[in-house]
Order: structure tokens, then C-alpha cells, then sequence
């Protein structure tokens, strides 16, 4: 009786996310595939040798991103897992994970003028390096240490000890981490924009292109159609990989304490400061941009820049992205605390763990489908709702809502999965009911959690920019939207207000990062 209770209140549950799903991105998105597919040409699209060139370049940089972001994550992992003062460590690498990526790509313009492919792989792993060091840091804090420690005492080498016993040992963490970065980096919009120019495109990039401005909709549908393919491809193995590390942190609950380094992990804590020093370069790059004029950039930011370039004042766009930030937080955590919730329910009342993941994969999904292919399918579809949401100053909170979602998923199940389910068992025991429990057990144990998600959230809407600069009127534009617009018009006031907006946007991001950090628990948790 207890186990069908518990079925169907995940049902229940987990409907309220599908529901939406189903509504704002399933059909959006199917509409515009069926739209592109009706007009013809996607086969000779897919058969085009210019289409395989954008995969083999999508596919490149992810790679060579990834790769990068792993080898500079897995010494921060060290420092943020084994090394005292962590702290500071921890919320320096977030920093870059969620500044907007229009302030990235300005920064690494600054840094690199001239752009291009080595840019792009390096500003998307300056993106990503927390990704790496904060989900295997995660997993590393709860090796035992004794292991290692054994195998040198029978003469191996503390490298060999690492690579024979510690790596296979983070396997799970790596491919899990590599999966996400992957995808981030596939999918990178603004960052591609900025750094490639016309150039260098992206899948992402290229959708853009055909669909806004060649309206060639055969042509951006199979470009869709294969990005698709591609991130449930690599959303699976991220599946797979996290049931594997959540596993693995099961087996042995306890976190390892914090000692200063020695002998030859000296080189691995120096080689993870250097990192945090590598990262704060494009940073610092920026803010030091922004003071060229003095304080002009600033004092533009009240006016609409050179000549009359934007619709709105920069105060007036950064209220704009406060606004909307809020509306898609709030929807984003209703999403994803219903979501996090139905996951765990589901998983404890043993459905068979395929159906879980399934489900999982899915609110995964918005990830990784282009934001354009959502925002020109929301063009085509809302009207046919009560109220036509297309003019609906709605619809730019629902776009970020999609994106925002997941990651508050990702926050905050590993957490409520980590419940000792003792205390559970003790409370149930004790004549609490399902739902008591989980109002005296999980929520107090997840409430910081739950904080931390919505402070995440909000950071990241605040500065999203693939669908928000696709679907917002020029009357209404947001921040990031206004900074894209900027760096494209021509005049020195311009440039200077885009990069004296992007040091405001920084500046509010490392302060939530900050808070973020504060209110996490250490250990647990995918970001």
C-alpha cells in the first residue's frame, strides 16, 4: 500500500514539469521540425558537405573544450576535496560557470582581439572548469584515503598510486562532468557569436543564422534534427555515468578531512592555484577595459549609446533583467523542486530504475536544444493558446524558465537523494505519514539546498541570452540582449557602455556566486 501511495504521488508529481514540457518544448520544438520537414530540403541539407563541416567543428571545439576543462578541473577537484581553505577556492571557479556568456565572450575579446577557434575552446573551458572541479571534487572528498596509502606502502610511486588507484576510483565523477561539459560547449551560443564572427560557426550559431536571418527553415530544422540526435546521445551517457556516481558516493558516506598538503601533492595544490589565477585573468581583463575611458562607460549606461543605438537606457534593460530573472526563477523552482521531488519518490517507491532515468533525461533535455529552434517554434505554436502568449511579456520568463529548470534539478536531487534514509525510517516508525515526513525530514535537510538552487537560477536568467535576445521586443530588452546589441554598432561609447555593463553583470554574479556558496552542502550536490 505504501509503495502505491508513494507511486502515485510521484505521478502526480512529476506531471507538473512534463505538462510544461510538453507545452513549451516539446511542441515548439516539433512544430518547427515538422515546419522545416514540410517545406522540403532537409535531406539535401543533411546530405550538404558544408552541414558535416558545422557538426565536425560543433564536435571539435566541444572536444578540445572538454578536454581542457578536464585537465585544468581535476587539480582544483584536489584543492576543493583534500586541501584546508577550500572555501575561497570553491566560489572563485563558480564565478566563471555562471557569469552571462555575452560578458565571456567580451572578456576573451578583450584578451584575444582577433578571436577564432582557440578563443571559443578556451573561453568555453574558462566556462567550465568548475563543472569538472566541483563534481569530482565531490566524489574525491569521500575516497579513502587508505587505499592510495596502502598502495604506496608497496613501493608505487604517489603518480602511480593516483593513476592505478584515485582515477579509476573518479571514473564515475570524470565521465559524468565530461558529459555536461560536452554538451555545454556544443550548445555554446554567445560565446561562438562573439569569438567566431562569421567565420567560424557552431551548429547553435548556424540554426541562428538560417532561421532569423535567411529564413531558411529546411535548412535550421535539420541542423536541429541533428543536434538533437546528438544531445540525447550524450545526455544518456551523462545518465549513466552520474547513476555510477551517486553510487559510488553511497558506498562510503563519510567526507574525508581536510590536511595540509604533502610531499608530491604540493605540485598538485600549486598546479590548482595556478588555475584560479589563469581564471581571474579574463576578469580582470574586462573590469580594466571597462575603466578605459574613465568612468564614460558608466555614466552611458543612462542614456541609449552612440547616436541613439538602443530602445531602452541601460538602467532600463537592467531593470528589465531583473523582472524577468525573478519571473523565470520562480516558475523554474516550482518546475524544479516538483521535478526533484517526483525523481526521488519514484526511485524509493522501486520503479524500475529505467523509467526513472528516462524521466531524468528528459527535464535534461532544454539543455541542450537550441534556443532558437525554441523561440522561432514559440513563434509558431502560442498563438494557437488563450491570450496568444507571442505578445505576451510571458514569454521570455518561460524561455529561461526551460533552461534554468535543469539546473536546479541537478542542484538539489543529488541532495534529497543523499537523505539518510534512517532518519526516514525513524520518523515513519514514530507514526508520521509520507508527507510528514518529508515536511520534518527532507525539506529541513534540503532547505539550504533549495536556497542555494534559487540563488543559482537567478544568476543564470539574469544572464541568459540565447533565447532571450531571439524573443524580446526592443522596447523590453534585458541587459545581455543590450550588450550583443552594442557590440555590433559601431562608435567607441558603445563599446564602452557594453563592457561597463558586462563589469555591473559581473559584479552581481560573483556577489549570488558568493551566497551560493554559503548556503550549499558541502560534499553533495552536481554543481
Amino acid at each position: 500500500m505504501a509503495r502505491h501511495r508513494g507511486l502515485t504521488a510521484g505521478v502526480a508529481l512529476a506531471a507538473v514539469p512534463l505538462a510544461f514540457l510538453a507545452v513549451f518544448f516539446a511542441w515548439p520544438v516539433a512544430a518547427i521540425v515538422r515546419l522545416g520537414v514540410g517545406q522540403g530540403g532537409v535531406g539535401d541539407a543533411l546530405v550538404d558537405g558544408d552541414t558535416w563541416g558545422l557538426v565536425g567543428f560543433t564536435l571539435a571545439q566541444a572536444a578540445a573544450s572538454t578536454l581542457v576543462a578536464v585537465a585544468a578541473g581535476l587539480p582544483v577537484a584536489f584543492l576543493l576535496a583534500r586541501v584546508p581553505g577550500s572555501g575561497v577556492v570553491r566560489a572563485a571557479v563558480l564565478v566563471p560557470f555562471v557569469l552571462p556568456t555575452v560578458v565571456v565572450g567580451l572578456a576573451f575579446k578583450a584578451l584575444l582581439p582577433g578571436g577564432g577557434p582557440v578563443a571559443i575552446v578556451l573561453a568555453n573551458a574558462f566556462f567550465n572548469v568548475a563543472v569538472v572541479a566541483r563534481t569530482v571534487g565531490g566524489l574525491w572528498a569521500h575516497l579513502d584515503r587508505r587505499a592510495e596509502e596502502a598502495a604506496r606502502s608497496l613501493g608505487a610511486s604517489r603518480l602511480r598510486a593516483f593513476t592505478s588507484v584515485t582515477l579509476p576510483a573518479l571514473t564515475p565523477a570524470l565521465g559524468s562532468a565530461a558529459a555536461i561539459v560536452f554538451l555545454f560547449c556544443a550548445t555554446s551560443f554567445g560565446v561562438v557569436l562573439l569569438l567566431g564572427g562569421s567565420d567560424y560557426r557552431t551548429l547553435e550559431t548556424e540554426i541562428y543564422l538560417r532561421t532569423v536571418e535567411l529564413l531558411d527553415l529546411p535548412g535550421a530544422a535539420a541542423l536541429s534534427l541533428v543536434q538533437f540526435v546528438a544531445v540525447v546521445s550524450v545526455l544518456v551517457i551523462g545518465a549513466v555515468a552520474r547513476r555510477k556516481r551517486e553510487g559510488a558516493l553511497r558506498l562510503r558516506g563519510r567526507v574525508e578531512a581536510l590536511r595540509r598538503p604533502v610531499g608530491g601533492e604540493w605540485f598538485a595544490a600549486a598546479a590548482g592555484y595556478a588555475v584560479v589565477a589563469l581564471l581571474a585573468i579574463p576578469i580582470v581583463t574586462l573590469v580594466l577595459r571597462s575603466f578605459e575611458g574613465g568612468f564614460a562607460g558608466y555614466r552611458a549606461l543612462s542614456g541609449t549609446g552612440y547616436r541613439g543605438s538602443l530602445s531602452v537606457t541601460g538602467f532600463e534593460a537592467a531593470l528589465n533583467s531583473v523582472r524577468v530573472a525573478t519571473d523565470a526563477t520562480l516558475l523554474a523552482l516550482l518546475l524544479g523542486v516538483s521535478a526533484s521531488v517526483a525523481l526521488v519518490v519514484l526511485g524509493r517507491s522501486r520503479v524500475r530504475p529505467g523509467v526513472v532515468e528516462s524521466l531524468d533525461t528528459a527535464l535534461m533535455l532544454p539543455l541542450g536544444v537550441s534556443a532558437v529552434t525554441v523561440g522561432f517554434g514559440y513563434l509558431v505554436t502560442l498563438d494557437a493558446l488563450p491570450g496568444d502568449l507571442r505578445t505576451s511579456g510571458a514569454l521570455v520568463p518561460l524561455a529561461q524558465a526551460l533552461v534554468v529548470a535543469p539546473l536546479v534539478v541537478r542542484t538539489l536531487l543529488p541532495v534529497l537523494r543523499s537523505v539518510d534514509e534512517r532518519l526516514r525510517q525513524a520518523a515513519a516508525s514514530l507514526g508520521a505519514g509520507p508527507w510528514r515526513v518529508w515536511r520534518e525530514v527532507d525539506i529541513p535537510l534540503a532547505g539550504r539546498s533549495l536556497l542555494a538552487a534559487a540563488a543559482f537560477g537567478y544568476v543564470v536568467a539574469l544572464g541568459e541570452f540565447g533565447a532571450t535576445s531571439f524573443l524580446v521586443r526592443p522596447d523590453t530588452a534585458t541587459l545581455p540582449v543590450v550588450v550583443g546589441r552594442l557590440v555590433g554598432r559601431p562608435g567607441e561609447l558603445n563599446n564602452q557602455m557594453a563592457y561597463a555593463a558586462c563589469t555591473l553583470l559581473m559584479l552581481v554574479t560573483v556577489a549570488i556566486a558568493l551566497l551560493v556558496e554559503r548556503l550549499r552542502v558541502r560534499g553533495v550536490g552536481e554543481f
